[in-house]
Parts: structure tokens; sequence; C-alpha cells
């Protein structure tokens, strides 16, 4: 069977669900995704030797993905506001797949290496910018208002599965045949995985040939009022005067400081700080990101509930303050542990925690943005993204000087913070009535 009868097959099976297969999928992206931007850090002990990099220097590989990925954000999101989420992800996944390549093509010795590393993972950022803001811009189209949490819930426990099968694929591939072969397999999952993306999302209901008028009818009955209003796009005037786009985007850089440092210094933490061997490392390494996948639909669900039987505000915002004050427990918990292994399930909890407030955030941006999105969600994750580059070099400063209880406790009150934001946020105010 063929990529487009397949798919057609998926698509008339769904039955009435379409959209969830769409979301379905959409894991299944954010999935491969996170495997892409993840395994540097798995096989970041073995690119070190093999360049000659301190962790100072590994530091800088890590922070230009996110740098890379902050930058192109809003450019992102205004280009699956502009040509749709669908053709935007298929160019998306050929562009990982090219760049996770070339950066196992840099060769060791080479003048300039770190420089190359450096580029690579830079523009590897910018190709995953169009990510979230294009399944926003998904969700946005496809998803009622009431639906949302639970969706953004399922679409950001990719991000857990991802991350999660990322450490023990890594490693099985690591230690056969290097790094360098981890990295092709990696472009050759996002490849396949977008290929069928292309021949079974649409940008909208109406424009999908095996929706029913049943789905589509439900859809467009529970869309919000900043979807039914809107003719054109947000202007910028509005979008930057709104209070809510910077009280979510502040706590988005909260939130991502803190999620940041499971994707890139915690398998080294375990392996290096904590004295877990290779193996076990990859195994323990596994228990956040499983956390996550449990986490985000988890509170999507919640919100949802919250949502339907009492307001949005009880809904989005207060999921989103519970999950981040929970994390923060969590986190200062974990630095007052002996045990490797008890430290280990203390921060995969406090993983799981913030992933409860993770739909929120997409959500809110989705219901007061409308046709704009993917250009707010854009801006949002923009400042989250600065966020884990902030995380991803000042993380191991914060350990070399101050021990790495230090740097814990640094995220708990990031977490502590960032809850604060969403006392500001009023998700019930579209952004075109928002002062």
């Amino acid at each position: 069977m063929n990529p487009p009868q397949a798919t057609h097959w998926l698509a008339k099976s769904a039955n009435g669900r379409l959209r969830w297969l769409l979301i379905g999928w959409m894991l299944m992206v954010s999935a491969v995704a996170y495997l892409d931007r993840v395994n540097v850090s798995i096989a970041g002990q073995a690119l070190q030797k093999d360049h000659g990099l301190t962790d100072v220097q590994l530091g800088w590989v890590f922070s230009a993905f996110l740098i890379g990925y902050a930058l192109f954000q809003v450019p992102g999101g205004w280009l699956a506001d502009r040509f749709g989420p669908r053709r935007v992800i298929s160019l998306g996944v050929v562009w990982w797949g090219l760049f996770t390549t070339l950066t196992a093509l840099v060769p060791p010795g080479l003048t300039g290496s770190v420089a190359c590393l450096i580029g690579t993972r830079f523009l590897l950022g910018l190709g995953e910018a169009v990510l979230f803001p294009s399944s926003n811009k998904l969700v946005s189209a496809w998803i009622p208002s009431s639906e949302r949490g639970l969706a953004n819930g399922l679409i950001f426990a990719g991000v857990g599965v991802g991350a999660g099968v990322t450490p023990p694929l890594i490693v099985y591939i690591l230690s056969r045949w290097g790094w360098h072969v981890s990295f092709y397999v990696s472009a050759l999952l996002g490849l396949a995985v977008g290929v069928v993306w292309f021949f079974l999302v649409r940008d909208t209901p109406r424009a999908h040939p095996l929706v029913s008028a049943a789905e589509v009818e439900k859809i467009e009955a529970g869309m919000p009022v900043a979807n039914k209003a809107q003719d054109r796009p947000l202007p910028w005037s509005a979008i930057l005067s709104s209070r809510n786009v910077w009280a979510v985007t502040a706590s988005y850089f909260s939130y991502c400081y803190v999620t940041y440092i499971f994707f890139t210094w915690f398998f080294i933490y375990l392996s290096r700080v904590r004295g877990l061997d290779l193996k076990s490392s990859a195994v323990y390494s596994m228990l956040p990101f499983l956390a996550m996948v449990c986490g985000a639909p988890l509170g999507g669900w919640v919100a949802d509930r919250l949502t339907r039987n009492y307001s949005k505000r009880a809904g989005r915002c207060g999921v989103a303050v519970f999950g981040l004050m929970l994390a923060a427990v969590f986190l200062a918990l974990a630095t007052q542990v002996e045990s490797a292994r008890v430290a280990s399930l203390v921060l995969a909890g406090g993983a799981g925690a913030i992933y409860l407030a993770q739909s929120s955030f997409w959500s809110v941006t989705a219901d007061i943005a409308g046709k704009s999105a993917g250009t707010v969600s854009g801006l949002m994750n923009m400042g989250g993204q600065v966020g884990g580059a902030v995380t991803a070099s000042l993380t191991p400063w914060i350990a070399e000087r101050f021990g790495w209880t230090t740097s814990f406790l640094v995220a708990a009150g990031a977490c502590l913070a960032g809850s604060l934001a969403w006392l500001l946020v009023n998700p019930e105010k579209p952004i075109s009535t928002s002062r």
C-alpha cells in the first residue's frame, strides 16, 4: 500500500473523529522532532570526545539550537498562518533530516569544528521552529475550544515520547555503530513521518475530502469568539499591547528554563554527577519523559473538564498555576535526596508536574489569537526557547561554581515565578479586546 492509499484508508476509518487522527499524527511528528533535538544530549559525551569539546563548548552547541529555534518562532508562526501547517511541517521535516545528518558529518579534528557544530545545530533549530506554531494553527482550525486542552496535551505527550525513547535508542545504536549512525537513523525516521503527514493532513476541515459533515458542524459550532470574529490577521499593535500575551510568554520563559534541563543536562547529570553507568543513566533518564507523556494529556483533560464545568480561568489558569507550583516542590525535594535512583524518581515527578501546565499555554494562545494562532504562539514559544537557551549554558555555570543543588533550586524558583505570571492572564478575552 503506497502512502496516499494508506493515509486515505486511515482518514476514512476515523469515522467522524478525523480531527483526533490528525492530533494523533501530530503527536508522532512532535516525538520525532524531539528525537532529532535530544539525541545530541545523549551522544554529548561521545561528541565531546571526538571533537575535544569542554563542557562550556558543549553548552554552546546545545544553546545554538535553542537560539535558532527561538529566533525563528515568530516567522515560523507567520508561515503557518500564511501557508498552512500541512506544507510548512512537510518542508520542516526535510530540513530537520538534512541538518541532523550534517551534524554527524562534521569531521573530528577539523579546524573550526566547534563553529561547524554550532552552525548546524543553529540551522536545525531554525527548521524545527515551525513545529509547534504550526500545530497550534492546526488546533485552532480543527479542534473546538472545549477540546483544546486534551488535544494540546496529546501533542505535547509526543515530546515525552520522543525524549523518552531517545536515551535507550541512541545508547543502543551508539554502543554498536557509533553516535554518527544514531543521527542518520533519527533523520530517516523524521522523513518517514513527514511523508505520512503530507498525505494525511489538510489545513482546515472543509478542505479535507474525507471529513464528515457532522464533524465539520461540531468543529465550527465549538470555535471561540476569536476564531469567528476575525476575517484577517491580527495587527502587531494588538498583539504587542496584550497583557495576556506578555504574561503567558513570561511564564513560558520560566517553564522552558526548567524543562530544558531535562532535555540537555539530565542524562549527563545522572552519569557524571550521580555516578550511574551509561546503561543505567539511559534507563533512569527516561523517567522524566515518561512522566511528561502522562502529565501532558492528564493536565489537558483536567483543564477541559474544569473549563466546561466552571470557566476558562479555572481550567486553563488554575491547572497551569498548580502544575508549576507542584514542579517547584519536586525540584526542591530532589536536592535533598542522596540516592541517585530516588533522586531520578523525584525529578521525574517534577517533570510530570510541570507538564500538567503544558496544554494551558497553547490552548490559551489558540483561543485568544484565532486566525493568528501561529504567530502569537510563535511569539510565546520564542520567549520560552530563550529560557531554554539560557538554561543550557547557565545551568552548568551555576553547577560549576555553586553546585548542582543550587542549579535545581534556581529551577524551582523559576517554576514559582512562572506560576505567578498566570495570575495576570484572562483567557476569556481575545487579543483584539485585551488591554
